[in-house]
């Protein structure tokens, strides 16, 4: 689904999405970072997904339109290969919740932090 109106705010560092049924989500940067659609992110392939860690603070500098079904989104950590379609949109806004719960449970096993200046180490004994 299309979204009718996008709006990034700077300041909160969120991407809003209004749609035409009235529906209206707002996305943080760092949640669309860390579900980018590329191939850095994502893999080729189920199960070669790779974990975004130290992203709390990233930015969009730059929202470029693909065509008719896409944004290119620009993040501040140079990231700017992911293509968001209009349904990798929507979905990211209705399972929002649900999607950032997996990811903070990953973060957790993984003993990483969202923090950027935050260096974890783990010590095996």
């Amino acid at each position: 689904m299309r979204p009718s109106g996008i709006q990034l705010h700077s300041r909160s560092r969120e991407l809003e999405l209004s749609y035409p049924d009235g529906a209206n989500y707002r996305l943080s940067c760092e949640f669309l970072r860390v579900h980018s659609p590329s191939a850095e992110v994502k893999g080729h392939g189920p199960g070669q997904e790779v974990l975004q860690s130290g992203k709390l603070d990233v930015a969009i500098t730059a929202i470029r339109p693909v065509g008719n079904y896409a944004l290119q989104l620009v993040f501040d950590d140079g990231h700017d290969t992911g293509l968001y379609s209009w349904d990798y949109l929507h979905q990211l806004c209705t399972r929002q919740a649900e999607l950032w719960q997996t990811y903070l449970d990953r973060m957790q096993a993984a003993g990483a932090s969202r923090d950027p200046s935050v260096q974890v180490v783990k010590l095996e004994l």
